[in-house]
């Protein structure tokens, strides 16, 4: 679905307080979660006004959304 919202804290809400904690204690967890965010939030508003870039561009970007995201995850679920 277009649009629709996978950030960190969306997509792991059992995570919140590992999160926060990480956030204040982990500068790279902070950096890494930081631009999985961004990188979200550009995405969807990519999709939102009709995606005006090309279809490889947009899947790198998702690539490197998933990327990140599998490596916070694994953070997270080593906590």
């Amino acid at each position: 679905m277009l649009g629709e919202d996978h950030s960190l804290l969306h997509e792991f809400p059992e995570y919140q307080a590992v999160i926060a904690q990480l956030t204040k204690s982990d500068a790279t967890f902070t950096k890494d979660a930081k631009q999985y965010n961004a990188l979200d939030k550009e995405i969807r508003e990519l999709e939102l006004n009709g995606a005006p870039i090309d279809d490889e561009a947009m899947h790198q970007l998702k690539h490197d959304r998933a990327q990140l995201k599998d490596s916070l995850y694994q953070r997270l679920s080593s906590q």
